[in-house]
């Protein structure tokens, strides 16, 4: 990614990139209440703050960009220009990851680490999350787990999870679900009426099967 540019060019892009991308936005005044732009506005101010050693106030910012949008982003993630976040619901984004210019997210988009489990056994400061490359498209539900790095202009499908390196222009899919055909509809039996009535015999009558258990001492 080039130099970053200023604050106020960077969210204008952004807002720019939201009024682009959504087509159910007719302008930049109705732009100002989507929420990925917010998530992405209030992650500019808190990575600042972190960049700057304010690690409390810039996860204050977070945390409270993450209540009202649902969006959690790491204040030490980096984000490139005219990152889009679509809808935002559930997006999480981890502490080391890089987003290049230009990526479309889609909500429930992970961008995460392996696990503790593994971490732990890393170098201090080593990368735990993906660098995603300039203008990818991450479907809803994908995940990339891991210090992985994503090519520019990969495609990530819907549900798809990536844990290897992808190569520039790559499409990762995730499988289908299965389509079976419609089957006939089968008959709900009686319970009470099957309960009662031997194999061979014709049905019993509700009434009378009532009156077969209670004799029963089934009762």
């Amino acid at each position: 990614m080039p130099h970053a540019p200023g604050l106020l060019r960077t969210l204008g892009e952004d807002l720019d990139a939201v009024v682009a991308r959504d087509p159910s936005l007719t302008g930049r005044w109705e732009a100002f209440g989507h929420t990925g732009l917010s998530a992405v506005w209030a992650h500019r101010v808190a990575h600042r703050l972190y960049g700057r050693g304010l690690r409390t106030a810039a996860r204050v910012v977070a945390r409270i960009a993450r209540r009202r949008t649902g969006v959690e982003i790491h204040p030490g993630a980096v984000l490139g220009r005219r990152v889009f976040i679509d809808h935002g619901a559930s997006v999480v984004i981890g502490q080391t990851a890089v987003v290049g210019d230009d990526v479309t997210i889609y909500q429930q988009v992970t961008l995460g680490a392996v696990g503790w489990w593994a971490d732990n056994h890393r170098p201090p400061g080593a990368r735990r999350h993906p660098v995603i490359g300039d203008g990818v498209i991450l479907g809803a539900n994908a995940t990339v787990l891991g210090p992985v790095t994503i090519g520019d202009h990969v495609l990530i499908g819907a549900m798809a999870t990536v844990t290897e390196d992808l190569p520039p222009g790559a499409r990762v899919y995730a499988a289908p679900s299965v389509v079976r055909p419609p089957s006939a509809p089968r008959p709900v039996p009686d319970p009470v009426g099957s309960a009662a009535a031997p194999t061979g015999s014709p049905p019993v009558p509700v009434p009378d099967a009532v009156r077969v258990l209670a004799s029963a001492g089934s009762w």
